[in-house]
C-alpha cells in the first residue's frame, strides 16, 4: 500500500502552480493572491520593472514601462468598461505627458494630459468629424482655440469649459462672419454675412436683439410731386420698439410703383386707360383702400454694390447693373414674404439700378422719376368734372377692360386734345403707389422684411417747383401707420 501510495504522486508528474512569491530578477509570470492583476515581463529585485504587461480581470491591460513596480513610461493602457485606450506617457498608473487617446464612441485626441484628463494644448477630433485645436483645462475646451464644424463653419477665439464665450469670430461655409464677445451670441458683437449685410450691435442668445423688422418710408401720408419732375425717397428701417436700426448696413431695397386701378361707376366700360391684353396684369392690393397694377418707375444713380464674400479675410464687391432702369411691380409677383397675397405671380427678385444699399438703418433713393405710360397702355383723359372738383385728374388702368366707346359718356364727359410732348414724357396726372421691398439676397438671417407703401400723387406742375423729397417730419409716424393700417382710406372724390 505504501509502495502504491507513494508510486501515485510521481506518475502524474510535478505540479507548477504559480509562485506564490513575485521573481525577483529577469524574466517571469506571477498572479497577484486577488486573482484579479496577472503580471507577465521584466522583474527587478521584485519589482516589476523594464518592459512588461499587466492584465486586468475584466479585461483591461496595459503594456509598457515600468519602474520600481510603478507604471511609468512610455505604454499602452486599454480599459475594457469604456473601450477606450491610451498610448503615450505614464507617470504612477496614469496618463501624464503626452499622448493620444481613442475613443470607443469614435474620435481621438492627441495632445497633453494631466491625471489622465485633457490638460493644455491639443487636438480633439469628435465622433462627428469636428475638429478642435488648442487649449484644454480639466478635460473641457478651456482657452484660445478653434474649432472646423462638420457644416463648414470655423470658430477662432476664446472658449469656457466647452463653450465659445470671449472675444471670438465664427465664420461660416457661406461666407458669412459674426465677431462678439461676453459669451456665445450675447453681448456686443458683429456680424458680415454673405449676402453684404452687416450688423453691430446686441445680440441675446444668438440672435441680433437691435436688427430692423420693419421698412418706413418718410413723409407725408399722401405725398404730391410735380408731372414730370424727380423726386427723392427717404426710408428708415426700424426695429420692434420704433428706434432706427442703426446697427445694420447693407439690405438692399428696391423701388417700385403701380398706378391706381380706377373703373367709372356710372359707366363701367370706360377707362382713363385702356390696357392691350398681352399687356395685362394682376391686381395689386395696397394699404389704402384701392388697388393698383404694374407702373414703371427709375432711379438713374441707385446702382448698388453686388454681395461681398468673405474668404481669407478679403471681402470682394461684385457691382450690380446701374444706369437709367425701369422698374415694373410685374417683377414683384409671386414673392412668399410679402403680406395678404400682395404679390402673385413672376420670378425671382433680382436689383438693376433702382436699388440701394441701406446704411446704418437708412437709405435715399434719388432723382426717382415716374416715367410716362408703358406699351400697351393706352390713355383716355375724361377731366372736365375733375377740373371742377379741383383741377386733378386721378389716373387709373384696367388690366382687363374693353376698348372705350367712341360715342360720348353721359354727363357731357369728352376725351380732350393731346397733351403736350412734355406731357406726354411724363405720368399721367393721378393716384400712385411706391413700395419699398427688401431683395437682398440670400434673405439675411433667413428672412426678409416686409414692404412698405407710400400713396403717391401726381399734379401739375407749377413754375420754379423744386423736386419733392420725403423728409422726417411729425407725420412720419402717421406715414408708417397709414401703410400698414388695415382701414382703407376714403375713396377720392370723382
Amino acid at each position: 500500500m505504501a509502495a502504491a501510495g507513494e508510486g501515485t504522486p510521481s506518475s502524474r508528474g510535478p505540479r507548477r502552480d504559480p509562485p506564490r512569491r513575485p521573481p525577483r530578477n529577469g524574466y517571469g509570470v506571477y498572479v497577484y493572491p486577488n486573482s484579479f492583476f496577472r503580471y507577465e515581463g521584466e522583474w527587478k529585485a521584485g519589482r516589476k520593472h523594464g518592459h512588461g504587461k499587466l492584465l486586468f480581470k475584466d479585461g483591461s491591460y496595459y503594456e509598457g514601462a515600468f519602474v520600481d513596480g510603478e507604471i511609468t513610461g512610455e505604454g499602452r493602457r486599454h480599459w475594457a468598461w469604456s473601450g477606450d485606450t491610451f498610448s503615450g506617457q505614464f507617470v504612477l498608473g496614469e496618463p501624464q505627458g503626452y499622448g493620444v487617446m481613442e475613443y470607443k464612441a469614435g474620435g481621438c485626441y492627441e495632445g497633453e494630459v494631466s491625471h489622465g484628463m485633457r490638460e493644455g494644448h491639443g487636438f480633439l477630433v469628435d465622433r462627428d468629424g469636428q475638429v478642435y485645436q488648442g487649449s484644454f483645462h480639466d478635460n473641457k475646451r478651456h482657452g484660445p482655440g478653434q474649432m472646423l464644424f462638420q457644416n463648414g463653419d470655423k470658430y477662432d477665439g476664446d472658449w469656457v469649459r466647452d463653450r465659445r464665450q470671449g472675444h471670438g469670430v465664427l465664420r461660416c461655409a457661406d461666407g458669412s462672419t459674426y465677431k462678439w464677445h461676453s459669451d456665445v451670441f450675447s453681448g456686443l458683437g458683429s456680424m458680415a454675412h454673405c449676402s453684404g449685410v452687416t450688423y453691430y450691435g446686441l445680440w441675446i442668445n444668438g440672435h441680433p436683439a437691435e436688427q430692423a423688422t420693419r421698412i418706413v418710408i418718410l413723409g407725408p401720408e399722401v405725398m404730391e410731386v410735380a408731372q414730370g419732375s424727380p423726386f427723392s425717397v427717404n426710408v428708415q428701417l426700424l426695429q420692434d420698439h420704433g428706434e432706427i436700426a442703426k446697427s445694420e448696413s447693407g439690405r438692399v431695397l428696391q423701388i417700385s410703383a403701380g398706378v391706381r386701378y380706377v373703373q367709372l361707376s356710372a359707366y363701367s366700360e370706360v377707362n382713363f386707360f385702356k390696357v392691350d391684353r398681352d399687356n395685362q396684369e394682376t391686381l395689386i392690393q395696397t394699404p389704402f383702400g384701392f388697388e393698383c397694377i404694374p407702373y414703371p418707375v427709375s432711379s438713374p444713380a441707385a446702382g448698388v454694390p453686388g454681395p461681398r464674400a468673405a474668404k481669407g479675410g478679403a471681402e470682394a464687391d461684385v457691382p450690380l447693373p446701374r444706369g437709367d432702369l425701369e422698374l415694373h411691380l410685374g417683377a414683384l409677383h409671386g414673392q412668399e414674404d410679402t403680406p395678404g397675397g400682395l404679390l402673385a405671380r413672376g420670378h425671382a427678385p433680382h436689383c438693376p439700378g433702382a436699388c440701394q444699399r441701406v446704411e446704418q438703418g437708412c437709405a435715399e433713393f434719388t432723382d426717382v422719376l415716374l416715367g410716362p405710360p408703358p406699351p400697351g397702355y393706352h390713355p383716355f383723359l375724361f377731366l372736365d368734372s375733375l377740373h371742377k372738383a379741383g383741377g386733378r385728374s386721378r389716373g387709373g388702368l384696367h388690366p382687363r377692360g374693353t376698348p372705350p366707346t367712341a360715342q360720348e359718356p353721359p354727363g357731357g364727359s369728352r376725351p380732350e386734345g393731346r397733351a403736350t410732348e412734355e406731357q406726354a414724357a411724363a405720368a399721367h396726372l393721378g393716384e400712385y403707389v411706391l413700395m419699398i421691398r427688401d431683395v437682398t439676397t440670400p434673405p439675411f438671417l433667413g428672412r426678409r422684411l416686409p414692404p412698405a407703401f407710400k400713396h403717391l400723387r401726381v399734379v401739375a406742375k407749377r413754375a420754379g417747383q423744386p423736386p419733392h423729397v420725403l423728409e422726417e417730419g411729425p407725420e412720419a409716424s402717421s406715414s408708417w401707420q397709414a401703410a400698414h393700417s388695415c382701414t382703407p382710406e376714403p375713396p377720392a372724390p370723382r
